[in-house]
């Protein structure tokens, strides 16, 4: 004689089956997800880095990392931005002529998208040190005539807010500029200009 057929026990095994079936699935697809996303050698490797610089307050500076390299975003006031037109005499490139420094899009006065936030590579072009920031104006150690920008502490060069270096400092040509753009009004994209081309 068979025994009958019990449907609760039925569906209660059927509903556990799908239950355990979908978390292990679930759990099988965590490593999946998380190796789409790029490694940290990618990411030192080149993969860009976006900056939220809606909170930069006039005259601020911060530093994050790009291919292993610094690079300096500041927020220029606009007595920093007027001085730009005052040291052109004092620059040993003032147009930023050297296109190897610096994308298409910021060989311009400013040396930038929007001409309040200048983004640098912060190494020295002498011998790869890295500047200091010095907005203060004339300082008692770099003389009366500075008007901010940069100071690289190894030998002596001198570079203006927007990154172009005096006339007589060791480093041969101005501050690099990254590829870089805006994805919205606060964030910056380093790494990649507005055609994805880093």
């Amino acid at each position: 004689m068979t025994s009958p057929i019990d449907d609760k026990k039925r569906r209660f095994l059927a509903n556990s089956t799908a239950v355990v079936g979908a978390a292990g699935l679930a759990a099988a697809s965590v490593p999946f997800i998380a190796s789409l996303s790029p490694s940290e050698k990618v990411v030192a490797a080149g993969a860009p880095v976006d900056v939220d610089v809606g909170q930069l307050a006039p005259g601020q500076m911060i530093t994050v990392a790009w291919r292993g390299k610094p690079v300096f975003i500041v927020h220029r006031t606009d007595e920093a931005l007027s001085s730009l037109t005052q040291l052109r005499g004092q620059l040993s490139d003032p147009d930023s002529t050297n296109t190897a420094q610096q994308p298409a899009y910021c060989q311009n006065t400013h040396r930038a998208i929007k001409q309040h936030i200048i983004v640098l590579i912060g190494i020295c072009t002498h011998l790869g040190c890295a500047p200091n920031y010095r907005p203060e104006l004339a300082p008692t150690d770099l003389g009366e005539d500075w008007l901010g920008g940069f100071f690289c502490p190894c030998h002596g060069s001198k570079f203006d807010i927007a990154g172009r270096v005096y006339q007589g400092a060791p480093a041969p040509s101005n501050l690099a500029i990254p590829p870089y753009h805006y994805v919205s009004d606060t964030i910056l994209r380093i790494g990649e200009d507005a055609q994805g081309a880093a």
